[in-house]
This record gives structure tokens, C-alpha cells and sequence, in this order.
């Protein structure tokens, strides 16, 4: 009798610790939160991040006088204020109209440099034997603790020497220079996860290192590659200090064109509205558009 009171004894449950029972309260709340209750904030939240650029549109969509007198708001009780002679004055301001262009000559080159060079040196770096591959990964790696202002005034009289400064040839050489690095670290480390038994099944079958890059790493590489693409173009159209120093009044950027209003209209907001959105519009319906490519590349490697 006493043997089998100690089997009962042995075979009863033991009672819930006090850190189990708080895991289960932790995954009750976890299993709460996660519902809808989340998706409603994360929606408030994209909305009142939303609310700058709305407020900046409906501002542009204004009469001077109006915005000078009252808040963007009151767009929604007097929805006739709503016009767009701002943008027909934007349009015919040559200063904008060029500078707009000169941002997509400046901005397009810069990324697509980055993202074929960068994408070509990070397989050589990955998958290619050569003598200190290593020590030249560092320095490339070195290269990205390097500030920007360092190197403005030694480019500037370099690029002053050869003749291009004040160009767009010289903003756009600037920006591939500071550009690959990170582009280089970034694609090096994504294209390095590639699974080497598919490398050397394509060798096998005869592909060289150029038919592997373009019909293998590339393809693979796809979402890490949108992912730096659009870094690069969201810095090179929104960067002001550099186009700044290195352009003139014909080469200069719209970021550049709108400090300039500023500067000789202090009360122009009827250009300054429509321009400054514009100028913010195009780099989030490029994020939009990629953005599904943009979080496979950001997240890439972070579960295998």
C-alpha cells in the first residue's frame, strides 16, 4: 500500500511555477495584443506619419493668402480654396523646372553606378580567389567610417583641377564614391550566403564567372539589390550638402533650387509648396513601389 501511495505521488503533476504562470500570462497577452488590436495601431500610426505629406499637398493646393492666414486644415471646411495655380506657377519658374531635371540626371546615374559596380565587386569579393581579397574587403569596410565632410574640400580642388567641378558629371562621381562601399559590404555579405553547391553545379555545366554573375547570383540577388537601390536613390535625391558645394546655378538640384527661393523669396510659398512636394513625392512612390523588394532584401538573411 505504501509502494503504490508513493507511485501516486510520484506521477502527480506539480504544481505550476510562478514563472510558468507568468509565461502563460505573457503568451495570453502576446496572443491579445497580437490581434487586432496591433494592426489598428500600426494603421494609426502610417496615418499620422502620412499626415506632413497630406498637409504639405492640401498646402500646395492653396492660395498664398490662405496659407499665410490659416492652417492647411481648413481645406475641409472650404474645399473651394482648393486650386492649382501654384503648380501652373511652379511650371513656368525655370529654375524648378531645370533643377527637377537635374535631380533625375544626378540621382538615376548615381544609383544605377552603384548598384552594377557594387553588385560586381561584392560577387569578386564573395566568390572569387585573388591575391589580399581579405585585406581589400577591409579597406572597402574602412571606408564607411569615413565622413562625407572629410572629403569635400580635397574632391572639390580635385575635381576643380580636372574640370568638372561644378558639373553634374562631378555630383554624380561623388556619389558613386561614397555609395560603393556600403553597396559593396551590403551585396558581399548577401551574395556570400549563396549556397556553394549551386555555384559549382553551374560551373560544371560549363558557365563562366560573367554567365554564373548574370544568370545565377544576380536572379538570387534580386531583393538585396532593390534594397540598396532604393537607399542609394532616396540619399543621392534628398542630399543637399554635397549638391550644394559641387553644383552651379545650372546644375544644381531641386533641393538646392527651393533653398534658393528661400533664400531671394522669403514669402514665396506659392513655389516652395508645390516644389517641396514634388521634391518629397517621387522618393515615396519609389519606396512604395519597391517596397515588398526592399523588406525581402532588408531582411535577407536573417532567417535561413
Amino acid at each position: 500500500m505504501s509502494a503504490d501511495a508513493g507511485r501516486l505521488t510520484k506521477a502527480a503533476p506539480e504544481p505550476l511555477t510562478a514563472v510558468e504562470g507568468e509565461r502563460s500570462l505573457g503568451a495570453r497577452l502576446v496572443s491579445f495584443v497580437s490581434g487586432g488590436l496591433v494592426r489598428v495601431f500600426l494603421i494609426v500610426v502610417g496615418l499620422f506619419w502620412l499626415v506632413p505629406t497630406l498637409g504639405l499637398l492640401l498646402s500646395s493646393l492653396r492660395p498664398p493668402d490662405e496659407m499665410s492666414s490659416s492652417g492647411w486644415w481648413e481645406v475641409f471646411s472650404k474645399p473651394s480654396q482648393l486650386t492649382f495655380d501654384s503648380y501652373d506657377k511652379l511650371l513656368g519658374n525655370s529654375d524648378i523646372t531645370d533643377s527637377i531635371l537635374n535631380t533625375v540626371l544626378i540621382t538615376v546615374p548615381a544609383t544605377v553606378l552603384v548598384v552594377v559596380i557594387g553588385a560586381l565587386a561584392g560577387y569578386a569579393f564573395a566568390w572569387m580567389e585573388f591575391p589580399g581579397r581579405d585585406w581589400w574587403f577591409l579597406g572597402v569596410v574602412g571606408l564607411l567610417v569615413v565622413p562625407v565632410q572629410v572629403a569635400l574640400i580635397p574632391i572639390a580642388e580635385l575635381f576643380g583641377n580636372i574640370g568638372i567641378f561644378g558639373s553634374l558629371i562631378g555630383v554624380v562621381l561623388f556619389h558613386v564614391g561614397f555609395g560603393l562601399p556600403f553597396a559593396v559590404f551590403l551585396l558581399r555579405n548577401f551574395f556570400a550566403e549563396i549556397p556553394r553547391e549551386l555555384l559549382e553545379a553551374a560551373r560544371l555545366d560549363g558557365a563562366g564567372e560573367l554567365r554564373l554573375f548574370f544568370r545565377v547570383v544576380m536572379p538570387l540577388g534580386g531583393p538585396a539589390i532593390a534594397a540598396l537601390g532604393i537607399f542609394q536613390f532616396l540619399w543621392v535625391w534628398n542630399d543637399m550638402l554635397v549638391a550644394l558645394i559641387f553644383t552651379d546655378a545650372d546644375s544644381q538640384p531641386i533641393t538646392v533650387a527651393l533653398q534658393t527661393q528661400v533664400r531671394q523669396f522669403g514669402s514665396n510659398v506659392d513655389v516652395l509648396a508645390p516644389g517641396a512636394f514634388i521634391s518629397m513625392v517621387i522618393p515615396l512612390l519609389v519606396f512604395f513601389a519597391f517596397q515588398r523588394q526592399f523588406v525581402s532584401g532588408v531582411m535577407a538573411g536573417a532567417v535561413k
